[in-house]
């Protein structure tokens, strides 16, 4: 089929690819001059495994290209994706852009003969699309043209998109009518997975239902590692373990334990972060609001997850005894690995409430080189945003792991401790609860009351 996806975003770019994986012909419409000529180029203006080699791929075969406008693109294709951002602005979702590009794609289809399926792709609300965006491509074609409506949630996780993509485990779609939702059905014929065909609504709170759970199941985690911080003789790993192992969380299937992945999300941290999860609660809670709807857990989610960074701060500040003037390292700046995503990432909190106590900063992460994008505020200028671990530790007082890139895990902790004024790590992810630090190395993970650890090798 030819396909046309308007915006060149996360969601949109992977989606692109990943169709063209699938043989279909794309047109990815993306009005920034510089992200255009970068996707044309064959690279990907973010970082995801898999994306650069396959944009390459599928560029050179002509499966795949990026042009302005969306008039250039909708017109020679059957079905348009709308993959546009929805920010969270802090009172609303924003569907600017959402309303935007359907005015655009009503006019590029006046006038076409074949019947055109519109399918939403980006995150919104519930009623936007069979009213902001039906309204928005009837305001150019009227009644007397007929056009197919369509939202179809993504389920992506950042540094596994491309996986996720091509090994869904549901692929949803809510529908107008059932043509609408038989178009689009062919687009994802050949995966092993249900296919679940419902309303337009239906369609748009599921999204928002899922990311809702996770970040609760995360945020309840944290809550208990809390607890366990102000416990003697209590581990949060050794409680969540425990936890994990009622069979209704990891069953036994032919007699082997199953682990599902969402169990990854019923471990401490330091909160959950980047273009998803906070936007979308937050956009839910104001939602409900809107109809009068109580939403005390989704609150409370929002409220554990907001006061995390601060408590990690404050076990860096109980163990200095004080942090004026103290010069920190921290490893880590996006909100997860194998991202360069720093969109409200933890590690940007941890680090704004750290400046805010008047610390000097060193920071460090593999794929982020800079502090100037999305997410960053100008007090980050202050901070050395170093090409290294080792730069990053050099003459520091104290460590915080904000992110859990293997690479931390692989350090030489005995030499960086030398190179460190005191070798003090704190430990937001429990990343190197199970490794071998030297004893000269004080280490305090989350999520637990005890004296310093040197986190000796578990069995």
């Amino acid at each position: 089929m030819k396909v046309a996806v308007v915006g060149a975003g996360y969601v949109g770019l992977v989606t692109a690819v990943c169709l063209a994986e699938r043989g279909h012909d794309v047109i990815v419409a993306e009005q920034s001059r510089e992200r255009r000529e970068t996707i044309n180029s064959g690279r990907a203006p973010f970082f995801e495994p898999l994306l650069d080699e396959l944009l390459k791929q599928f560029l050179a075969s002509g499966k795949l290209r990026a042009v302005e406008t969306i008039a250039e693109a909708v017109p020679f294709c059957e079905v348009t994706f709308i993959a546009v951002g929805t920010p969270f602005d802090g009172n609303a979702i924003d569907l600017s852009q959402v309303k935007s590009a359907a005015l655009a794609i009503g006019k590029a289809l006046v006038g076409q003969s074949e019947y055109h399926v519109v399918v939403v792709k980006s995150t919104v609300v519930p009623g936007t699309t069979d009213t902001l965006v039906k309204e928005a491509l009837m305001s150019s074609l009227g009644d007397d043209q007929s056009f197919g409506l369509c939202m179809n949630p993504e389920f992506l996780r950042e540094g596994s998109a491309i996986e996720d993509f091509r090994d869904p485990d549901r692929i949803i779609i809510g529908c107008s009518d059932q043509r609408s939702g038989q178009t689009v059905g062919r687009l994802y014929e050949g995966f092993d997975c249900p296919v679940m065909y419902t309303s337009l609504r239906n369609a748009e709170l599921t999204k928002y239902a899922s990311n809702s759970l996770l970040a609760l199941l995360i945020s309840f985690s944290n809550e208990l590692a809390g607890l366990c911080e102000a416990i003697s003789d209590t581990d949060i790993d050794v409680v969540m373990d425990g936890l994990h192992l009622d069979k209704r969380l990891s069953p036994k299937v032919n007699g082997e334990r199953v682990t599902p992945q969402i169990l990854s999300y019923l471990r401490a941290g330091c909160g959950f972060g980047g273009s998803c999860l906070p936007k979308d609660v937050n956009a839910l809670r104001r939602f409900a609001d809107l109809h009068n709807v109580s939403t005390p857990l989704l609150d409370a989610t929002m409220n554990v997850n907001d006061a995390r960074p601060l408590q990690v701060v404050s076990m860096l500040d109980s163990k200095l005894k004080g942090l004026e003037n103290r010069e920190i390292a921290l490893l880590g700046l996006a909100f997860k690995p194998n991202t360069d995503d720093v969109r409200d990432s933890p590690a940007l909190k941890i680090l704004e409430i750290l400046l805010q106590k008047g610390c000097r900063v060193k920071a460090y992460d593999p794929m982020v080189s800079s502090l100037t994008g999305d997410g960053c505020n100008s007090s980050f200028r202050a901070v050395e945003v170093c090409s290294s671990s080792e730069a990053a530790l050099m003459d520091v007082e104290a460590v915080i792991i904000a992110t859990s890139w293997p690479e931390f895990k692989n350090l030489d902790w005995k030499v960086l401790g030398q190179s460190m004024k005191s070798p003090l790590i704190i430990d937001a992810r429990r990343h190197l609860r199970k490794s071998s630090l030297p004893p000269e190395v004080v280490y305090y993970p989350i999520g637990i009351c005890e004296p310093a650890l040197n986190a000796p090798a578990e069995k």
